[in-house]
């Protein structure tokens, strides 16, 4: 056995998979919309986290403010252009897949919480070969979003039950499974919004060749 835990969850953008290109495409598509300036490719990061309505918000105000346009039309027109490219540039971090393997190699179930809509989260996990490798995932839309543990919960019971872990990048993550009682564990390689270190989770990994020696210590 290499860790105690029988189910270990993660969040998707930002944890599992860096879906900045395509997220930033589709924020940069309805800011052109709105007749704004783009955002920076280094800069997309900072606006994700909370859901794709917060980092259409973050972004607005970033580039000017809300005032006078019309949200719920970009928010839209957001949504239609990222389903259409949402994985022209995202892919799993590095030792992710090594990662994965070693986890089902275990017998752990590995599951997704995302606060991204469940039907975007099974396309892209889907156009990436990976949505078999999951015992569920679990996104937005029936349950509240993170920080609520609603939706980690459901991931214990949809898993079966057990022991349970959960790996993040936000704020989002780390108080959604305090509130759930799950140990976490935080990557510094994602879309943190606050350093690594600050998050309150139990370990902070830099890659994931760390990830399953930190679940062992956990």
């Amino acid at each position: 056995m290499i860790h105690r835990f029988a189910i270990v969850g993660f969040d998707l953008d930002g944890t599992l998979l860096d879906t900045s290109g395509d997220l930033g495409a589709a924020v940069n598509h309805a800011l052109a919309l709105a007749e704004r300036d783009a955002v920076p490719p280094d800069q997309v990061a900072n606006l994700i986290g909370g859901g794709a309505r917060l980092m259409l918000r973050r972004a607005l105000e970033l580039t000017g403010g809300s005032v006078g346009l019309d949200e719920d039309a970009l928010f839209e027109a957001l949504l239609a252009y990222y389903e259409a490219n949402i994985a022209v540039h995202s892919s799993l971090y590095p030792g992710g897949a090594a990662m994965l393997d070693a986890l089902q190699d275990a017998g752990t179930q590995i599951a997704i919480v995302t606060n991204k809509r469940e039907a975007f989260a099974r396309k892209l996990l889907g156009a990436l070969g990976l949505d078999d490798r999951f015992a569920a995932i679990i996104g937005a839309g029936t349950y509240p979003l993170k920080p609520a543990p609603d939706a980690l919960h459901a991931m214990v019971e949809q898993c079966g039950g057990g022991t349970a872990a959960f790996v993040g990048d936000t704020t989002f993550d780390t108080a959604a499974a305090r509130a759930a009682a799950l140990p976490c564990i935080a990557v510094s390689f994602g879309f943190n919004d606050r350093p690594a270190r600050d998050l309150g989770a139990d370990a902070v990994i830099d890659h994931f060749d760390d990830l399953i020696p930190a679940l062992s210590r956990l």
